[in-house]
């Protein structure tokens, strides 16, 4: 099969596409013959060497997969060779531990994290992963939007729903609100009833955050601080939460913008930056920090069905062929694209 495989961490040039053995499914795995990848920031970090635990080289990367079933193992009942379907963002999770049986797979202790450890992943015409790490996908889905629903739209999901627990009325920041997460992060602020203000750097993608749903969009040069725009447009008491989908550069603003009580989740962190905090910043204020790592299954599940009607509507930017997977990592690692880029293997 083609492939996108990266022998060594390095600049958008070490992705080179080559003709690579395709894996034969497992008795609980699929093979997927991939119809659509997303490109994610998580690639990025794992190609340019930022983002290393669990990361083997050489690597195909990709963990945003839709396409249809080619072969099923010996063991798989539940789907059918043709069934379209969408991975989340693991390709093995053990399925029997209190994380996986309490809908939580994204701790399980034996996950794989899908194109961050060896040939196996989405920037190829061929993957495999287990039948439960896939859903079929609704009718009237294209697979370029079912690809970017687990990692785009249900991570956005888990943030807003799950763990930020957005309620009607309630006042949100949505960080990097041009980019993949969030676009999508804003889209789900809005249908969750929240007056939502959306931060970009970028001027030219303001007009669509604000067709995505933002009440309020605050364009800033990057790294500076928009906390007092948000603490004028909200009368100075900040905001209830924030989906923070940047990370360490933006954490100080960040801060400052939220109101006493309010919640932090953390989606995203595109640089290996650290940041240094007094607690008492954050307890004084009763200020809390929450993460939102990935998509279950099940929150899969929800977003495909968001999307199927047409409650949320997949933000796809450009899309490219394999041999077009350096110039995509170049336009997400410079902040230049608007939603997620995808690549169609065939």
């Amino acid at each position: 099969m083609r492939a996108v495989v990266a022998e060594r961490a390095g600049p958008p040039t070490v992705l080179r596409v080559a003709d690579v053995a395709a894996r034969e499914p497992a008795p609980r795995e699929i093979q997927i013959a991939v119809g659509a990848c997303g490109v994610c920031f998580h690639d990025v970090v794992v190609r340019n060497g930022t983002f290393r635990r669990g990361v083997a080289m050489p690597v195909i990367l990709g963990h945003e997969v839709a396409g249809t079933v080619e072969k099923l193992g010996s063991e798989v009942r539940e789907l059918r060779r043709g069934d379209l379907v969408a991975t989340t963002i693991h390709s093995h999770v053990c399925g029997h531990c209190r994380d996986c049986r309490g809908g939580h797979e994204t701790s399980c202790p034996e996950r794989v994290f899908l194109g961050d450890a060896g040939l196996n992943g989405g920037y190829a015409e061929l993957v495999c992963v287990d039948a439960d790490a896939a859903l079929k996908v609704p009718a009237g889905v294209t697979a370029e939007e079912a690809s970017i629903v687990a990692c785009t739209i249900g991570t956005e999901l888990n943030a807003v729903r799950d763990v930020g627990r957005v309620r009607l009325g309630e006042r949100v920041l949505v960080t990097g609100a041009g980019g993949g997460l969030g676009l999508h992060g804003v889209q789900l602020s809005r249908q969750a009833g929240a007056f939502t203000i959306a931060v970009t750097t970028t001027a030219a993608k303001a007009a669509r955050i604000r067709e995505a749903g933002a009440d309020e969009v605050v364009v800033i040069e990057r790294g500076a601080d928009f906390s007092r725009e948000v603490r004028r447009i909200t009368d100075d008491r900040g905001v209830d939460a924030v989906i923070d989908n940047v990370g360490g550069q933006v954490f100080e603003p960040v801060r400052r913008s939220v109101a006493d009580g309010g919640r932090i989740v953390l989606v995203g962190q595109l640089t290996g930056e650290f940041v240094t905090i007094n607690p008492a910043q954050l307890f004084l204020r009763n200020i809390s920090i929450l993460s939102a790592k990935g998509v279950s299954r099940s929150q899969l599940g929800d977003a495909l069905d968001l999307v199927a009607r047409r409650r949320i509507k997949p933000a796809i930017g450009e899309v490219y062929p394999l041999d077009g997977a350096a110039e995509a990592h170049r336009q997400v690692e410079a902040g230049l694209s608007m939603g997620r880029l995808v690549l169609k293997p065939a």
